[in-house]
């Protein structure tokens, strides 16, 4: 696989104020990579250095290969980007905006730019200035996305739209990354990243905590586990497993959360007359939240 995003210890500090701190990870050509973390976790400024918007205070950034602070101009002929927040022109059009964005970068398809505009349900005849908060963002999606860019940097994409413009927007993801693109999608709703991406990364105060595949992220959370007996059985016998805890006894029932592989407590159960076995999986938000209770540690998978 071709690495298409390289960070390689990326600090960047804001003199006393935190920035990123020792950022690195890898981004594969033709994975959605979620970059996840809670507002102010320093997303922002890691997509804003990878586009040379900022300079980093050490470390470096490479896209295509080409270190950002180099030649960033090579790096923004093959990307989308959409920003966080944004503010365009108030007088004109949706249109109007469009076709300049097109014409200032030049080899964009009328017929492509007038199929997004559809896809995304934009009426291109207001004025910016008379757009609500997702209609603006639509506008911005078109711009990032309407001359069919190698990588798509989003930050905070789904803002303000509403579910079904979603789901049409996490659709069209999958038909960019089907046709050769790569996406860097940055976010703090966790189930945007369990819908859409491949691996995610999550950054809390400015450090990487965990960059691993969607699926094994889950099996770092816990997992809520009933088991209902026939007859009574020892609770003691549970909570003594490696990674059980908070078992409760109710009757016949046992619950517990168990942390990490769950094929200790399948064992002991199988030791009496099991009647039903419940086990719910933790979701990316859960996984999260307990990232959160843990100490910033990087862990980096793939």
């Amino acid at each position: 696989m071709t690495a298409i995003i390289q960070i390689e210890k990326l600090t960047k500090s804001y003199g006393e104020h935190r920035g990123i701190i020792d950022v690195e990870l890898d981004v594969e050509q033709g994975e959605v990579f979620g970059f996840l973390g809670p507002n102010g976790a320093g997303k922002t400024t890691t997509i804003r250095v990878l586009l040379d918007l900022i300079r980093p205070t050490s470390g470096r950034a490479l896209v295509f290969g080409i270190d950002s602070s180099i030649d960033p101009v090579a790096i923004h002929r093959r990307v989308g980007y959409l920003p966080g927040e944004f503010t365009l022109y108030d007088r004109l059009t949706g249109g109007q905006t469009l076709t300049y964005f097109a014409n200032l970068r030049g080899g964009v398809d009328p017929a492509y730019q007038a199929s997004l505009i559809e896809r995304f349900d934009l009426d291109p005849s207001r004025k910016f200035k008379e757009y609500s908060k997702g209609n603006k963002q639509k506008v911005g999606l078109v711009i990032a996305l309407q001359h069919r860019p190698e990588l798509l940097i989003l930050d905070e994409p789904t803002s303000g739209l509403d579910p079904l413009v979603q789901q049409t927007f996490f659709e069209f993801l999958r038909d960019v990354v089907a046709n050769g693109s790569t996406v860097f999608l940055s976010s703090h709703i966790l189930s945007e990243a369990e819908k859409t991406c491949d691996r995610v990364a999550i950054i809390r105060d400015g450090r990487l905590a965990m960059v691993d595949r969607v699926d094994a992220l889950r099996d770092l959370a816990h997992h809520q586990v009933e088991l209902r007996f026939a007859g009574p059985v020892p609770a003691a016998e549970f909570a003594a497993l490696t990674g059980v805890s908070d078992v409760r006894a109710d009757d016949h029932v046992l619950r517990m959360r168990v942390s990490g592989p769950i094929t200790p407590v399948v064992r002991a159960a199988a030791r009496y007359e099991l009647l039903d076995f419940v086990s719910r999986e933790p979701s990316l938000e859960e996984t999260f939240l307990a990232q959160y209770d843990r100490p910033a540690v990087e862990v980096t998978g793939s």
